[in-house]
């Protein structure tokens, strides 16, 4: 049986009529920038998150970089943030010239830790510290109420790298101080959320895209300046931007298909709790050959009202991430057994060449770990249960040679 890591076609199959007639739409309306589509997308997409403003941008690293220069992020300041994720959450600061200062993880969500994130900001830091980024990473969210109780009181600004957890949710207290716990969605807790439509993210789109989204309409004209070279009006240019438009073609596919991305959640959610099904008939977790994702898959409403913010989340499973013993040689096997797998991601971001010598001898313990033991398997809505039989029972396989 072939079990790939993504498979897009079957999405597409069901959707492509409508993606044609949209895009054939935008090609006959000869708007090629920006435009009604990009805008209808951007009140959509701010409207499913709960906050009052988006605004379309090239795509997810694009969507960091302009936040940080509309914070006025350049030499000399620093971004806290996690040493553990894709490379444009370091790439972005580099590139302003600034500095990432990195706090371990929580080795359990792989999110940064707030505890760690505490220490560094104790040690003085605090004082060149321009900005806080957290990632949500795998469609988790990272301890949002520790981290905005953490920011609030150094009263620094939260840019939320979701780049894979649109839809994502985690409890927050009331912001009257109240018992009650408010659900909040990714990108909706911090000053700003910036997404990725990238085509292998839960909305993905058939090229490069993204999105800030903020409840500060100052913040968002700020972002829509910036990401047309900074210019306003056109042609008079009060600072430097950059060309971080998001392409209507892009917007108008995945106009199509946002109505269906909380199907494609639940269905995400529902081959989570497969595996974990699946697994639990097997030894290997008792045998400590591999320790599954741990989330929260009680429904909302069972939770909503409980005086607690520990870190509980809705996980919507842009990457379905086991630790594993012998992680090369369970690839090596997989491979040839026709499943598709992943590792995000090989190194930590302290551990890149880029950043020279002296990054490189620090020490983030949990980040080293993550790096030398995770491996994504297939977890796309449309995977079938046969196909996750079996590619269980080829790991319990492998574990038993």
């Amino acid at each position: 049986m072939k079990v790939p890591l993504l498979d897009l076609k079957q999405q597409l199959s069901y959707l492509r009529k409508d993606i044609l007639e949209a895009v054939t739409s935008v090609i006959d309306s000869t708007t090629y920038i920006l435009g009604p589509e990009v805008t209808s997308l951007e009140q959509e997409v701010a409207a499913y998150c709960g906050v009052e403003n988006g605004a379309g941008v090239s795509s997810g690293t694009d969507a960091l970089l302009v936040s940080l220069m509309a914070l006025g992020v350049g030499p000399g300041d620093q971004v806290l943030t996690t040493p553990y994720s894709f490379f444009a959450t370091m790439g972005v600061v580099l590139r302003l010239g600034a500095t990432p200062v990195f706090a371990d993880i929580d080795p359990v969500s792989f999110n940064i830790d707030p505890i760690a994130m505490a220490e560094v900001l104790a040690h003085d830091y605090e004082k060149k510290i321009k900005a806080i980024l957290p990632v949500h990473l795998y469609g988790q969210c990272a301890n949002m109420a520790a981290i905005m109780k953490l920011a609030n009181h150094y009263d620094l600004p939260v840019i939320e790298d979701a780049a894979q957890a649109i839809g994502a949710e985690c409890p927050m207290e009331d912001e009257g101080g109240g018992l009650n716990v408010q659900w909040k969605k990714a990108g909706s807790m911090g000053l700003a959320g910036c997404f990725s439509f990238f085509p292998t993210k839960n909305l993905g789109g058939i090229g490069d895209g993204g999105m800030v989204v903020t409840h500060d309409g100052v913040f968002a004209d700020k972002i829509r300046i910036l990401r047309n070279h900074g210019a306003s009006p056109k042609y008079y240019h009060g600072q430097v931007g950059g060309n971080f438009r998001l392409d209507p073609i892009q917007a108008a596919v995945l106009r199509i298909k946002l109505p269906y991305l909380d199907k494609w959640h639940r269905a995400r959610r529902e081959n989570a709790g497969r595996y974990n099904t699946f697994f639990a008939q097997t030894d290997l977790v008792q045998n400590d050959f591999l320790v599954l994702p741990q989330a929260v898959y009680l429904p909302k409403e069972q939770t909503e009202g409980v005086a607690s913010t520990s870190g509980e989340n809705f996980h919507i499973y842009n990457q379905y991430v086991l630790r594993v013993s012998r992680r090369d040689a369970l690839i090596d096997w997989l491979h040839s057994q026709d499943i598709g797998c992943e590792i995000y991601y090989p190194l930590a971001l302290h551990q890149q060449k880029c950043l020279g010598a002296d990054f490189q001898r620090l020490s983030f313990p949990h980040a080293e770990r993550a790096a030398a033991e995770t491996l994504a398997l297939p977890i796309y809505p449309e995977l079938t249960a046969d196909m996750q039989v079996y590619v269980v029972e080829k790991i319990a396989e492998f574990y038993q040679k």
